[in-house]
């Protein structure tokens, strides 16, 4: 593989276009949005300048990464000499399922589609391809350029020939590769929502505070961050969608998501992306405040 078309311009999307690009890959990021390209790629050479600065890449690497990327409107145009299309659309399903038709649509026969999905059913999107064999997952995490981990994930029919290709490309990139088989939230959300959702429900029912919660898990569970603040980072919006993923997949009442997060959604109150969450979010300022509503 030498051609690599990144669908969605995103934290998701830029992420993934850098790791490429930076392993030598010819990347083409596309994006109905000009200036979401645009933001993009400044992202792109703020973050190689990071690895400049810690002398982790060289300025001649930072130029030849920037070099390996460019960009497209269309996925028509962006997809047609791909060896692989990694789609990192927003989490909706049946924005997923409309691009993987055109993707489908336009792409090399040869071309393997992967989707950057947190939990929808690789299955249903293979579904709606004439290729269903050659879709595959490739969940990166965030930030992508830091974060070692790619859950690759099987659809029912994906070929293993495919999977196998996968696995060795993500170790190309510097990745570890983790294979797991499509059910809903696959390994990595149907871990890990549970436990963010089992927090909000303790913060809920006012067994702690913010604080005492996550000071909790990261002191006596040895985790980076606090189960809040990581729902805060990740988006309370994609972790309640992720969550719904799970309940209308198992249909198991323990899945359910907390009240008090589906609230927080409907009232905009979405974490970092929106600037509040459980915590409040200041430009420029890496102080933890937590949210008035919740600081009592």
């Amino acid at each position: 593989m030498k051609n690599i078309s990144v669908i969605g311009a995103g934290t998701m999307g830029n992420g993934i276009a850098h790791v490429f690009a930076q392993k030598g890959f010819k990347v083409t990021l596309i994006d109905v949005s000009s200036p979401q390209l645009e933001k993009a790629l400044a992202t792109i050479a703020k973050n190689l300048d990071r690895q400049v600065a810690k002398e982790v890449i060289t300025e001649a690497q930072k130029a030849e990464t920037l070099a390996n990327i460019s960009t497209c409107n269309t996925v028509a145009e962006g997809v047609s000499n791909a060896d692989l299309v990694v789609e990192a659309a927003t989490e909706n399903t049946t924005l997923k399922l409309n691009i993987f038709k055109e993707i489908d649509a336009y792409a090399p026969a040869a071309a393997i589609l992967a989707s950057n999905t947190s939990s929808i059913s690789i299955t249903q999107i293979a579904a709606v391809t004439k290729r269903p064999s050659q879709v595959i997952g490739m969940h990166f995490m965030n930030p992508v350029p830091v974060m070692k981990l790619v859950e690759i994930i099987n659809g029912y029919t994906t070929d293993k020939a495919v999977s196998d290709s996968i696995v060795e490309l993500s170790k190309q990139l510097g990745k570890i590769p983790s294979v797991v088989n499509d059910y809903p939230g696959f390994i990595a959300n149907r871990i890990l929502m549970p436990m963010i959702n089992e927090a909000i429900i303790s913060l809920y029912e006012g067994v702690a505070g913010v604080n005492e919660i996550d000071t909790i898990m990261k002191l006596g569970m040895a985790h980076p961050m606090g189960p809040l603040q990581l729902a805060d980072f990740i988006g309370l919006d994609v972790c309640l969608s992720i969550l719904r993923v799970l309940h209308d997949g198992l249909g198991n009442p323990k899945y359910a998501p907390c009240p008090l997060l589906i609230n927080m959604v409907t009232a905009g109150r979405l974490g970092v992306k929106s600037g509040e969450g459980f915590y409040t979010y200041i430009a420029g300022s890496k102080e933890l405040i937590v949210s008035k509503q919740f600081n009592k």
